[in-house]
């Protein structure tokens, strides 16, 4: 049977390495990449998506929705031609929702055997050893957790 792999993703440097290992580690795995588009974060849930407090949608509104489903699919298309470059192709996911919640519910809900992600996201620059997204993910999960730094 073949090992089915999700690699939660926002962008950041840490999650794009994650998913590279993924795809280095694990040639033959069904590996999906999945965004969760964060609807309590005023941004977009991405990492380096240009937001302006002035001149963006209204948190929440269908626009806003509609600007953070546009960089979503942006941020997918380009780790697919990350993964054509291991001469792969990736099921790509986007959902609304908490993250750390909605990365362990899609990984129980869909059969998956390991869950490969950055050690943390966004607050790279910090001295932090987790980020709370993956530390609740890696607590949380019923499989395997495997951290890239």
């Amino acid at each position: 049977m073949t090992e089915r792999i999700l690699v939660p993703t926002d962008g950041s440097p840490l999650s794009r390495r994650a998913l590279e290992t993924a795809l280095a580690e694990y040639p033959d795995a069904d590996i999906v990449a999945l965004h969760v588009v964060d609807p309590f974060e005023p941004g977009y849930s991405v990492y380096d998506a240009p937001y302006d407090v002035e001149n963006e949608p209204i948190h929440g509104s269908e626009e806003w929705y509609e600007r953070a489903d546009e960089l979503a699919t942006v941020l997918l298309e380009d780790l697919q031609d990350v993964a054509a470059g291991y001469d792969t192709e990736l099921e790509l996911e986007t959902i609304t929702g908490d993250p750390s919640r909605e990365i362990v519910e899609y990984a129980t809900d869909n059969d998956v055997d390991q869950i490969i992600m950055g050690s943390h996201g966004r607050e790279e620059g910090a001295r932090i050893l987790l980020g709370s997204v993956t530390e609740a993910v890696a607590f949380r999960a019923p499989m395997r957790v495997s951290l890239v730094r």
